[in-house]
């Protein structure tokens, strides 16, 4: 088992104005800023950078001449195109800075197109400078999907989780629905169909829930992904207790990722949600009956004979006994996982142990 901590750096992180308390909210935010959004494909050389009136911004302006207030992702993105330091740029005054993008788009590179996303609504803003054939998967698409299969997130199976297992009344102090400028957050979960599992721990039956983590970025600060898992509980403060069974797909935005959105990711989601738990339980059942004939082969086989002693130690402080079954050595590789403080590591770590799981399908 280990702890799932994505859901409470956002709970940590996000101020008031990128917390949603339902999934019809986060719906109508997105669509109104789709619909007062528009992606071009221009010339780096027909960019131009000027102080704003103030001198203390500065205002992009295209071929056009129409001018737009860079938020400050994108304004990192155009120091990268004019191969500046973006933190440096921020300490220099609006017209030097200006004039060290410019430099940097008219001179200093060679010529090549970048990929747009202007938005208007009163102000003029500039939300992203990418490459002309950035995949954009639309915010607004994906909480469309997740409103046609959950409903507002707060009544259905899947909604925003409770607290030890307790349902709450959601706000924005609890909520686990987040967006900002650069991404948006969803993390639902089925905590009334829990998952029966004998001799959970200690020789006790206990029970699973089901969740999902779901993040995308419209300006290129991370990719789509999708994270599913099994877990006991949901603390206060959104840290995910007791993970296991943990899986993880991304999608990168390269030119083809809207298409891999709808064709692999959109159906995903869609059986993950309308699954019965039978499978899952006969997954686990299968799993805990496939006995280890030699457990010190079966794990370096699969992650080196150094990792054996550790992997063997880490069940036996979590269960009290030794490795006997595939089920036991994925409980070892997440309760190891738990103790390591590099994210990629632990989930890669966590998906091996996933795929010990499918090992007993």
């Amino acid at each position: 088992m280990t702890t799932l901590t994505q859901a409470s750096r956002q709970w940590m992180s996000r101020p008031d104005d990128e917390r949603f308390t339902s999934l019809h909210d986060m719906q109508a935010h997105f669509d109104a800023q789709r619909a007062r959004s528009r992606e071009t494909v221009v010339s780096s050389r027909g960019i131009h950078a000027a102080p704003d009136a103030d001198n203390k911004g500065l205002l992009i302006a295209g071929p056009t001449g129409a001018q737009y207030a860079p938020t400050n992702w994108a304004f990192g993105q155009l120091a990268q195109l004019a191969e500046a330091p973006a933190g440096y740029l921020r300490t220099l005054p609006a017209p030097i800075a200006a004039d060290c993008i410019n430099y940097g788009l008219q001179y200093q590179r060679d010529v090549s197109e970048v990929g747009v996303l202007l938005y208007k609504n009163g102000d003029s803003t500039l939300r992203a400078a990418t490459g002309p054939k950035y995949g954009r998967i639309w915010n607004a698409d994906i909480t469309r999907a997740l409103v046609d299969q959950f409903g507002d997130g707060l009544t259905g199976a899947f909604r925003v989780p409770g607290e030890f297992g307790k349902a709450v009344t959601v706000d924005k102090r609890n909520t686990t629905l987040y967006a900002g400028d650069r991404d948006m957050f969803v993390f639902l979960a089925d905590e009334q169909h829990r998952i029966e599992i004998p001799n959970r721990r200690d020789g006790k039956p206990g029970t699973l829930a089901r969740g999902f983590f779901l993040w995308n970025s419209e300006v290129g600060s991370a990719t789509f992904g999708l994270s599913t898992f099994l877990f006991d509980y949901v603390c206060c403060n959104r840290m995910v207790w007791g993970a296991t069974d943990v899986s993880e797909v991304t999608i990168r935005h390269s030119a083809g990722a809207p298409d891999r959105y709808i064709e692999q990711m959109l159906p995903a989601l869609t059986e993950y949600a309308n699954g019965a738990t039978a499978p899952v339980v006969q997954l686990i059942a299968n799993a805990r009956a496939r006995r280890i004939d030699n457990v010190d082969e079966f794990l370096a086989g699969r992650f080196g004979k150094r990792m054996v002693s550790t992997l063997k130690a880490a069940h036996e402080a979590d269960e009290g006994r030794p490795i006997e079954s595939v089920w036991d050595a994925a409980n070892a590789v997440t309760g190891y996982a738990r103790q390591i403080p590099h994210q990629d590591r632990r989930v890669d770590l966590e998906r091996q142990a996933g795929a010990m799981m499918e090992l007993a399908a």
